[in-house]
């Protein structure tokens, strides 16, 4: 017999000095070569996720990333989720940095590049001129390339910083060569600007303005992806934010107001009208209306009073409340939300693992072509300057930026909109199920109908008033805590109004209740109980009767003063935007099939109802995952959208599962997908946006693919000023994060 598996932790680490993909793919491949250790990098989100034995000291993660140059630390404690994020405001001191050096490059660089280009612009001695603004730009602005260079140089290795600083710093020490050694100090030097190479003395001409701009450029780049990393986070941010600051927490009967951070489990806490409910709990007294619509995106507030359920962040829309918290900081729903959103933004696609191979590879094998073209046009019979200038080229347009933002950007975008919509995307590889789906199988309680009994129809005897069948059973029924009569208790009272209380109440175990109402003795319950005081219902309602229950409703008799009054009839209704969602899933080219315990024609009256054509019913629980495996066998990508206990096996069979947020843990914790809101359109949202998120992928890694792919022959052909090669290099990275941030646009089904 074998030895069980140890047991193992996560610990999640946050890295500092990362410059490129290739940083992140070589800390990647560290950390993974320690022993039990699994470790996955991202550039993006700088953040690393490590699966370790349990009780392994982080400390080792920490000695290993810093043996390779760069930094990290565990980040704090989960406190209160209002404070579980950084607030996009804060200063940040890499950006700060960036800011300031890019402001500097750009003023200085400027009149270095006019005067190169324009030869009207090159007075005597302009050459000298050019060296006093360009060295501090290549020396002071360029230093984190240089000092990220020297890093990697110390430990054998070479990332992107590595081709910048090689190629800035190439350009100016020939500059200074040519300036000190050579003829391009003399007083007169013309330098006219031109974008091919032709055969000329090498020590006559500086390349000042390459490296500077090539500087710029490349600075203007990084503080602009790193900005709009920070904005591609704001919708996590958001939700973080969601939270209560303080409370007002009861201390023997007086109210003490506190940090949200001190609330613990157990303390009991007030909640006036418009304030927000700080943390998970349990109503302990008073009634209000609960509005979820930040949380879950249902625009209608939720009744709540003693014994319901709240979630933290949510708004009290009425009355006051004391709430007991039940659950804190990094257990409460807010904060599990975020923490599924960061999970999925820290993963990685098997798409985007591919790019971090190729990139991590990628740095060497561009110095070596750099090395050949520098032969290779030796060789030729061309000149030094010629030479060296389309080897700086090919260092410079090679930095594979934009193959390492590509996918994480395009997460990081799309799964926080999916945030702020209500969808919860697991990971990455979950966007890739999407792709392919082509059935969806719905569990009908609950998911497509609103999982609770609802009065659909009341059929009264001649000569009798169906508001006083309402008033009268709705008033007995409302002493009753059985889910039935509950459903009666609320029709009755949104149709009649207030109800009386009724006297002498009893009830028939699994046969109905009785008691006097308004001095009336009334029953309500099965035909039989009527029939045991002789009231019988006519043939024209036990007909109706039979019908109801031939479509699978519940019907309760209703009789008092010794005579059948009428029937009640009681079911499960369709949510309002079913049929609506099935249409739009329709649309997306998906086929529905309807899946349920209940009997068939009950499933067939639904299905018919919201626009399915495929019913299987009647199936156990421990049946369901056996559909969908039936499903798979016949060829079919299956996505299964549920949101009981019993749902939990077929989600988690389903190549793609789809938990309803108003659903058991156990559910939510086997699908893909969370869905916040109990409204089945967020399924259709959530597969829009995840084939947008993919197709945004796919999008930016062709882009980087092409972009390099095509680049270093330009430039290896001398096709290409090396100035112009790293505004382009810089120019693709934001292109991507960009094209990544459209996602932000992406537009819920509901509010088209």
């Amino acid at each position: 017999m074998s030895a069980p598996a140890p047991a193992t932790i996560g610990i999640e680490l946050e890295i500092g000095g990362m410059t490129c993909a290739s940083c992140a793919n070589r800390i990647e491949r560290k950390l993974n070569k320690l022993d039990g250790v699994e470790a996955t990098v991202n550039y993006a989100t700088e953040k690393a996720k490590v699966t370790v034995p349990d009780g392994y000291d982080p400390a080792l993660l920490i000695a290993e990333v810093e043996k390779t140059g760069y930094t990290a630390a565990v980040p704090k404690p989960a406190g209160p989720p209002a404070a579980a994020g950084p607030s996009g405001d804060e200063p940040d001191s890499e950006l700060t940095s960036l800011r300031q050096r890019l402001i500097g490059a750009v003023a200085l660089t400027v009149p270095v590049i006019a005067t190169a280009m324009v030869p009207a612009f090159q007075f005597t001695n302009w050459q000298w001129a050019s060296l006093t603004l360009a060295a501090p730009v290549i020396v002071w602005a360029a230093w984190p390339f240089h000092r990220a260079a020297w890093t990697n140089l110390k430990h054998g290795t070479a990332t992107m910083d590595t081709l910048i600083s090689m190629g800035t710093g190439a350009a100016f020490l020939w500059s200074l060569y040519a300036l000190f050694l050579g003829t391009a100090g003399r007083p007169g030097m013309k330098h006219p600007f031109e974008f091919t190479l032709a055969p000329s003395d090498g020590a006559a001409n500086i390349y000042l303005e390459a490296a500077s701009g090539v500087t710029m450029f490349i600075l203007a780049g990084r503080y602009f992806e790193k900005k709009s990393k920070r904005q591609a986070g704001a919708a996590l941010r958001a939700l973080l934010e969601l939270g209560a600051k303080d409370v007002a927490v009861l201390r023997d009967g007086a109210e003490v107001k506190i940090g949200i951070d001190e609330l613990r489990a157990g303390d009991e806490f007030v909640v006036r009208p418009g304030e927000k409910i700080a943390t998970d709990g349990v109503v302990v007294a008073g009634t209000s209306a609960v509005d979820a619509s930040m949380l879950t995106g249902e625009s209608v507030p939720v009744e709540v009073g003693v014994g319901d359920a709240v979630t933290g962040a949510t708004v009290n829309a009425g009355g006051r409340l004391v709430v007991r918290a039940t659950r804190i900081g990094a257990d409460t729903q807010l904060a599990q939300m975020a923490k599924l959103v960061e999970d999925a933004q820290t993963g990685k696609a098997e798409v985007q693992r591919l790019a971090d191979t190729i990139s991590g590879v990628f740095v060497p094998i561009v110095i070596a072509v750099a090395a050949g073209v520098l032969g290779a046009w030796l060789g030729a019979g061309f000149p030094v300057s010629a030479a060296f200038t389309a080897a700086v080229a090919v260092l410079v347009i090679a930095c594979p930026c934009a193959l390492g933002l590509a996918t994480p950007t395009a997460l990081l975008v799309g799964t926080g909109r999916g945030a702020q919509l209500g969808i919860l995307i697991k990971g990455p590889e979950v966007l890739e199920s999407t792709r392919t789906v082509d059935t969806v199988v719905l569990d009908k309680t609950g998911t497509v109908t609103t999982g609770k009994m609802t009065l659909v129809d009341v059929v009264a005897e001649p000569g009798t008033d169906r508001a006083e069948i309402l008033r009268l059973a709705g008033a007995l029924e409302d002493a009753s805590e059985h889910p039935i009569a509950q459903a009666v208790a609320q029709g009755a009272t949104q149709e009649v109004g207030a109800l009386a209380v009724p006297e002498g109440f009893e009830n028939i175990e699994g046969r109905g209740v009785q008691g006097i109402v308004d001095g009336h003795a009334v029953v309500v319950g099965r035909e039989a109980l009527l029939a045991d005081w002789s009231q019988h219902l006519s043939p024209a309602v036990a007909a109706a009767k039979a019908r109801a229950e031939g479509e699978g409703k519940t019907v309760v008799a209703v009789g008092w003063d010794g005579v059948a009054r009428g029937i009640l009839v009681v079911a499960d209704t369709v949510k309002p935007t079913s049929a609506e969602a099935i249409s739009g899933l329709k649309a997306l080219g998906l086929t529905p099939v309807l899946l349920t315990g209940d009997n068939a024609a009950v499933a067939r009256r639904i299905a018919a109802e919201v626009g399915i054509d495929q019913v299987v019913a009647e199936v156990l629980p421990t049946e369901k995952v056996d559909v969908v495996a039936r499903l798979q066998r016949e060829g079919k990508v299956v996505a299964m959208i549920g949101d009981g206990v019993n749902d939990a096996p077929a989600l988690a069979r389903a190549d793609l599962g789809l938990a309803m947020g108003t659903g058991t843990d156990v559910a939510i914790e086997a699908a893909d997908i969370t869905l916040v809101r109990g409204d089945l359109r967020a399924a259709v949202d959530a597969i829009r946006l995840s084939r947008k998120t993919l197709g945004t992928i796919k999008g930016n890694l062709f882009w980087a693919f092409a972009y390099n792919v095509g680049a270093v022959p330009v430039a290896a052909l001398g096709m290409l000023n090396p100035m112009l090669a790293g505004a382009a290099m810089a120019f693709s990275s934001v292109f991507v994060v960009g094209n990544s941030l459209r996602l932000r646009k992406f537009r819920s089904v509901t509010a088209q």
